[in-house]
């Protein structure tokens, strides 16, 4: 997936998002839990503490009686950290649990201390180093009998507990936020999908295997389709306009180029060899431009696909009949799917300039290959046309000059010379490439590259 495409976009969007998400819900799930214990943890270090100044209650003042483990064990543990003591007030220790031992503890020595409801909770250091929570009540029988009781649990357990949670918490979450990912990559490329299908037909028309966008497609596309094919439409009918334009313009000034040059060969004077020379420049100069025109509008036809093989079969026979008195030998291969994306016109006589100009010059052997070159990623496939003959052939400069319209090596042989410019130009409009080359069978090589459908 690309890091600019909308599905990555979206994917990564949605990934952040819920990923802050699940970081506070932990974090609000945790806290909470947090509270709980720690409500928990003092309500039970209260029950202590309660059952302590109970016993106390009932004991005659100045007697005090050792109210046993409280019901928990951990009270029998040397340094369980779990302790109870009962200290007279700025007196002694008078009573304390057996996992004291022989330690005491002192809230002085606290690090914090808070009062609620005449009970103080603090936190402090045990005997063990361990991390005590601690509650403290000072009970008052008379002037002389006033007593400091003491209850406190292990923190390091509370610790523990939530720590066992928030790690659970983390995993659930980290579980819940790789799925909720993949399930909306999941539904965002489901979404996208019409995307797909309408950039597989976009490649389809472009390549001329549609003609027009098909349906169905969501709500949401469905006027875009509409559009494109509103647009593609609206081409044909320019392109067809401009046919007939193009069309009416030869006509017009074909017909009074055709007069002037014949009523200038009617006369011998220098005059009228000037008026016939420069009417035939006119004639080739119309030609040209024309010819452009027409060439230019058949190459953006949209969707025009050109089957090379029934193409070429047919003018390598036209091509035998021609030069059928030389004998020549003109060998024919065309690779399978060899479509060429662009109007049959236009290879016709892209392909016959190229046999024709091989077959003038061939000695007795002229070879035409069709060849594709299939897409790859982005790169649009390439239809390779490959003309080669066993004539003279052409030096490097000659090869270059060769291209230029009008252009004539030989005078001794026929034609106008414009059989290379125009395929030149036919090439260049279709992006394509045009080269010329020495042949395997030691003459010309002609080889043009165009897109392949």
């Amino acid at each position: 997936m690309r890091v600019n495409s909308l599905a990555f976009r979206l994917i990564a969007g949605a990934s952040i998002w819920s990923a802050i998400a699940l970081v506070v819900a932990g974090v609000i799930l945790t806290s909470l839990y947090r509270d709980t214990v720690e409500r928990a943890f003092d309500e039970r270090l209260s029950v202590y503490l309660k059952t302590l100044v109970g016993n106390l209650a009932t004991q005659p003042p100045g007697k005090l009686g050792d109210p046993g483990n409280l019901g928990e064990q951990r009270f029998e543990l040397i340094y369980s950290g779990w302790y109870w003591q009962i200290r007279q007030v700025d007196g002694p220790v008078l009573l304390a649990s057996r996992s004291l031992s022989t330690d005491t503890l002192d809230l002085a020595k606290a690090t914090s201390r808070n009062t609620v409801d005449g009970i103080e909770q603090a936190t402090m250091e045990g005997p063990d180093r361990q991390q005590l929570r601690v509650l403290q009540r000072t009970i008052t029988f008379d002037v002389d009998h006033r007593y400091d009781v003491l209850v406190a649990g292990n923190a390091s357990e509370l610790r523990e507990d939530i720590v066992d949670f928030f790690t659970s918490v983390a995993l659930t979450l980290a579980v819940f936020g790789i799925g909720l990912v993949a399930s909306t990559a999941f539904q965002i490329r489901w979404g996208l999908r019409p995307l797909d299908q309408v950039r597989r037909q976009l490649a389809a028309l472009r390549s001329g295997r549609e003609q027009s966008f098909e349906g169905p497609f969501p709500a949401e596309i469905e006027p875009l389709a509409k559009e494109l094919n509103a647009l593609i439409h609206s081409n044909q009918q320019i392109i067809e306009r401009a046919r007939t334009h193009v069309g009416n313009l030869a006509h017009a000034l074909k017909t009074p180029l055709s007069v002037i040059t014949n009523e200038a060969r009617s006369d011998d004077g220098k005059l009228a060899a000037k008026v016939g020379e420069q009417a035939e420049l006119m004639r080739m100069q119309i030609n040209h431009h024309l010819d452009r025109a027409r060439i230019a509008a058949r190459s953006q036809v949209i969707g025009a696909v050109t089957e090379a093989d029934p193409v070429l079969q047919r003018l390598v026979r036209a091509m035998r009949r021609i030069h059928e008195d030389r004998g020549l030998d003109i060998a024919l291969h065309v690779g399978p799917e060899a479509r060429f994306r662009g109007e049959q016109q236009d290879l016709e006589e892209m392909v016959g300039n190229l046999v024709d100009n091989a077959c003038k010059w061939a000695g007795s052997k002229v070879a035409v290959e069709v060849s594709v070159i299939p897409a790859a990623g982005d790169m649009d496939g390439s239809l390779i046309i490959r003309v080669d003959d066993d004539g003279p052939g052409l030096t490097e400069a000659e090869r270059l000059e060769a291209t230029r319209r009008g252009k004539r090596l030989d005078e001794s042989k026929p034609g106008s010379g414009l059989g290379l410019s125009i395929v030149t130009d036919l090439v260049l409009l279709y992006e394509g490439a045009f080269e010329l080359d020495r042949s395997p069978l030691g003459g010309l090589r002609a080889e043009v590259r165009l897109p392949a459908a």
